[in-house]
């Protein structure tokens, strides 16, 4: 054992009597610094099996065991005056307006203080990345718009720091996805709608973008379909999270680049590690749309967001899409009927249920639900708890 493995592991060995037969039991501590080599390979065990870890791997596990990250290291050919101090002060501005305690320091102090410039005029690769003055082969993010698989109507790639990538993300899928013009009596002016939740869409880039594995030869990718758009990031989810995991938010959160995931923390840009998938998941199933599917595919990792079938689309003036022709002549005085018993079963398992999800689940429309809520309530048999946007729903008698 200590001639095949680097670090050399050097087993304990204790002799037991066991069923009157003398047994040597060897021990091998974990070694804390991750991975082992064994006759100059690395494996990782999966299932019954043990498979070659890749360089990448190797190189990720053992920055994760000394608590560091590709972004925090030196990159070997820039230096600082491949960087645009305009750029760092714009980013110490942001900060600054969010942080009031916040000391406002020179460009270079708070690069020193933050590990983005190192010895002499070293940069770290996280540094390299945010604020680079040219284009570069790092962080590439190629974007198309399809008519169909084969049809691409527009093509565009950009390179640049992965700060401003974001807005430039943003503009190209809002030049590219459907805006309806809501017009109502109810009010002077008119209410504008995207095919899609920003919000949620802005989430998923900042995701990529944090999370991407930038050492890989792979660009990312954003495809705009008709109906659907799919983000495609080099770089799969850790070992140690599942895709079952990250819908149900009962994983911590490890940022692979964790040096560009706390800059953009204290600018704002995200809130706390972790919570993004469950707030994107939220906000398309409160816009009407259905939840975004999440999957590891080779090569990385995939995120496609769906927007309704222009047949089912009925825009309101609170914004929700409703079939055309669903009936609203329902009767609304004859007894709670089975759909009502389900709808306060599912209360009774969820309090802050919403419309959408009981929708969904009962397969009818919203203003299907919202007559048997109100039913529900004008026969005293649940109550609002709350506001409409905050609040949760209360059975009266339970």
């Amino acid at each position: 054992m200590k001639n095949k493995t680097a670090p050399q592991i050097i087993p304990d060995a204790e002799i037991q009597i066991i069923d009157n037969k003398t047994v040597v039991a060897l021990f091998a501590m974990e070694y804390p610094i991750k991975p082992v080599s064994v006759r100059g390979r690395y494996y990782k065990r999966s299932g019954n099996s043990n498979h070659l870890l890749s360089a990448s791997e190797v190189a990720n596990m053992h920055l994760q065991t000394v608590n560091s990250s590709w972004d925090y290291y030196p990159h070997q050919s820039k230096s600082l005056k491949d960087i645009s101090l305009l750029k760092v002060q714009k980013v110490m501005s942001t900060i600054l307006q969010r942080n009031q305690n916040f000391e406002m320091d020179t460009s270079d102090e708070f690069l020193h203080k933050n590990e983005l410039l190192l010895d002499g005029d070293k940069i770290s690769n996280g540094c390299y990345l945010m604020f680079c003055k040219d284009e570069n082969l790092y962080s590439t993010i190629q974007m198309g718009h399809f008519a169909s698989e084969i049809i691409i109507k527009d093509d565009v790639s950009i390179s640049g720091d992965i700060i401003n990538q974001i807005e430039e993300v943003m503009s190209f899928v809002r030049k590219h996805i459907n805006k309806e013009i809501i017009i109502s009596d109810k009010q002077i002016e008119n209410i504008q709608r995207w095919q899609y939740p920003l919000d949620g869409i802005r989430e998923l880039v900042l995701n990529m973008i944090i999370h991407r594995e930038y050492t890989s030869p792979f660009d990312s990718q954003i495809k705009v379909f008709p109906d659907h758009i799919l983000f495609f990031n080099p770089g799969s989810l850790p070992e140690s999270i599942t895709i079952e995991q990250l819908l149900a938010n009962t994983y911590v959160s490890t940022p692979r680049n964790r040096q560009i995931a706390k800059l953009v923390k204290e600018m704002g840009m995200i809130e706390k590690y972790g919570t993004g998938i469950k707030r994107v998941r939220k906000m398309f199933i409160d816009y009407g749309l259905q939840e975004p599917k999440f999957e590891n595919i080779p090569g990385g990792f995939a995120v496609t967001v769906f927007a309704k079938s222009e047949i089912s689309i009925h825009s309101s003036i609170n914004g929700t899409n409703e079939p055309v022709n669903e009936p609203v002549n329902e009767p609304v005085n004859e007894p709670v009927n089975e759909r009502q018993k389900k709808i306060m079963s599912l209360i009774r398992q969820k309090e802050n249920i919403s419309i959408n999800e009981l929708s969904d689940i009962c397969k009818v429309g919203r203003e299907t639900i919202k007559r048997d809520l109100n039913k529900l309530k004008d026969s005293n048999l649940i109550k609002r708890v709350g506001s409409d946007k905050a609040g949760y729903w209360k059975l009266v008698n339970s």
